[in-house]
């Protein structure tokens, strides 16, 4: 790989992904994506980011067009962990369908977890919550 080919590469995945810290500090500056949890009910009811949507990914398709009517937004989806693949298969569906800007949550919801950032469960908002423990 060329020096080139490399930037072009690394460019194109900054594009496409956002850590969770980097997610936390854009969304305390009041220029928050619309963030799109792709998991299951279930899933959802064990905990979630704040803010969240929660479409899943099997509904997305039918539901994009009503629940995300602006095509150019900022758009950030995320499912389980670096093991699930769903919210790169969301993000494949946002993007065939004509939206511009979306990105995949790095670690999803296992890493936004595991670095102490908020989440919701069925209690509330816990601050820095750790599921499985």
């Amino acid at each position: 790989m060329t020096a080139v080919d490399a930037r072009q590469y690394f460019a194109a995945k900054l594009a496409h992904e956002i850590d969770p810290a980097d997610l936390a500090q854009i969304r305390g500056a009041d220029v928050s994506p619309v963030v799109v949890d792709t998991r299951s009910r279930a899933a959802w009811n064990q905990g979630h980011l704040p803010g969240a949507l929660h479409i899943p990914g099997r509904e997305l398709a039918q539901r994009a067009r009503r629940e995300l009517p602006d095509r150019s937004a900022d758009i950030v989806v995320y499912c389980w962990g670096p093991g699930c693949n769903g919210a790169t298969k969301a993000a494949f569906t946002l993007s065939d369908m004509g939206y511009e800007r979306v990105r995949e949550l790095i670690g999803g919801f296992e890493y936004w977890a595991r670095e102490g950032l908020p989440v919701v469960t069925g209690s509330g908002l816990d601050g820095s919550a750790h599921p499985g423990r």
